[in-house]
């Protein structure tokens, strides 16, 4: 086979899994589209990488309850860290942090990762959360560490509805009842009136009986 023929020949070739990887790719995005969640703020600083950070608050508008923060933090250095803090900078609301298994810090091992947020882990519940987070928000949040120190990034604000209702606040409160209305009070009173009051009977006459005569 002469030089040019096998220049053609690897040629096509090139071009036959050049397009078949493009292909497969295009398949693999598409399928995987499907599946992936919404991109949430991720930062890295030094052994420290957190991702899906996310402020979550109540369900529904205008419930008055607490909120909670949701993210993974990584741990890649050789030696593990505690996660002494969490705060929203520009809110009064304090964060109270809670491991997953009885009281004490939350660790963050070496070489591993602590997931905040859902059953079964750590939890951040922001105090009065619904009240001074609005949904939609870009809100600053600061991790702070043991070794790394404070690690900032600006996590989105959500209701706790589709991706994120599992990750959100366990104390979500009930709606309050309906008032009574004014005229159904009133109806309410005067028959509680008319069953309760005693009646006397009258004489034939059409004057009162009294008793003893």
């Amino acid at each position: 086979m002469s030089r040019s023929l096998r220049r053609g020949a690897l040629a096509a070739t090139a071009i036959v899994f050049s397009v078949a990887a493009l292909s497969a790719c295009g398949a693999g995005n598409d399928a995987q589209t499907l599946q992936v969640r919404p991109d949430n703020a991720a930062v890295t600083v030094d052994d420290v990488k957190i991702q899906n950070a996310l402020v979550i608050t109540q369900p529904e508008p205008g419930v008055k309850g607490p909120a909670a923060v949701s993210a993974t933090v990584f741990n890649n250095g050789s030696l593990p860290q505690t996660l002494d803090s969490i705060s929203l900078p520009g809110l009064r609301a304090a964060v109270v942090l809670k491991p997953a298994e009885g009281a004490g810090p939350v660790v963050v091992p070496a070489h591993g990762s602590v997931v905040i947020g859902g059953e079964g882990n750590a939890s951040a519940v922001v105090l009065n959360g619904s009240e001074a987070a609005r949904d939609g928000d870009a809100q600053k949040v600061v991790f702070k560490l043991s070794r790394t120190g404070d690690v900032a990034l600006s996590a989105f604000v959500v209701p706790a509805k589709s991706y994120f209702k599992e990750y959100g606040p366990s104390a979500v409160p009930a709606l309050p009842e309906a008032a009574p209305t004014a005229s159904a009070t009133a109806t309410a009173t005067a028959t509680a009136t008319a069953t309760t009051t005693p009646t006397t009977p009258a004489s034939p006459s059409g004057e009162p009986t009294t008793a003893g005569h």
